[in-house]
């Protein structure tokens, strides 16, 4: 009864409202209200802080999946298939488990599907697919928002190693093969490009760029991990073609 006698005196506002661990909840007529605790406010202004930390590594906007490309990353994905012809936006975010938060954003934002969510130690990666070009952008700007970055903030991609070899012999050429089982095979005598980049997923526009501009075969592409690697195969002039299209890509995203 004491109990119930210090709450009146001690709890109740003059204005009529309560007091709620530490919130005043002031009276409403005919309308529910949701009371938010203190401790809640706390935790979401915890949770707000971490979103804010969150780095962003890698920010890749694919307008059409090309086929080899696209069947490649389907072989790789655990979630839904790309089809050619769908727009794809590819992040990776620092730390690793963030990306959980970033795909959560990001499915909520519109409709698109993901095909992939790659949780490694230090980073992050996942990977939305629509046929709608500004479906996927939407989903893109509202992850950016959330974690208060921009494109124009996403860590500038560095090539560590690129390089055409010409006239491939059969020894190689079998031992990439064993190597490499989702991609198309390469062949002795054919030329092959190679590029690597830091971070990983930068090799993804390089590798779309060069089979649009180029007949060339797509033989293994990594989009994560701490470098990305990118290897194509084909008749030498068709090579070359497709290696400097992937370099041109890789250069515009530094002059943005």
């Amino acid at each position: 009864m004491n109990a119930l006698t210090n709450y009146k005196n001690g709890e109740r506002r003059l204005s009529g409202g309560s007091l709620v661990t530490g919130s005043e909840v002031g009276p409403q007529a005919g309308a529910s209200c949701v009371i938010t605790t203190d401790s809640e406010k706390s935790l979401v202004s915890r949770q707000a802080s971490h979103v804010q930390q969150i780095e962003l590594r890698s920010y890749v906007f694919l307008d059409s999946l090309q086929p080899q490309l696209a069947a490649y990353m389907g072989t790789v994905s655990q979630g839904f298939l790309p089809i050619p012809g769908d727009a794809c936006l590819w992040m990776e975010v620092s730390p690793g488990m963030a990306v959980h938060r970033v795909t959560d954003i990001a499915l909520k934002a519109s409709n698109v599907r993901l095909g992939q969510m790659v949780v490694e130690r230090a980073f992050g990666s996942l990977a939305l697919y629509h046929r709608d070009q500004s479906t996927v952008l939407h989903s893109g700007d509202v992850v950016l928002d959330a974690i208060g970055s921009s494109v124009s903030r996403r860590t500038k991609p560095q090539v560590s190693w690129t390089e055409v070899i010409r006239a491939i012999t059969p020894d190689h050429a079998v031992l990439i093969n064993r190597q490499n089982r989702r991609g198309s095979m390469i062949q002795s005598g054919m030329s092959m490009f190679i590029l690597e980049t830091e971070p990983a997923g930068y090799v993804l526009m390089a590798a779309n760029e060069a089979e649009k501009a180029s007949n060339i075969t797509v033989v293994d592409v990594k989009g994560v991990g701490a470098f990305g690697r990118l290897t194509l195969a084909g008749r030498e002039g068709d090579v070359e073609e497709a290696a400097a299209a992937a370099m041109r890509s890789i250069d515009q995203i530094n002059r943005q």
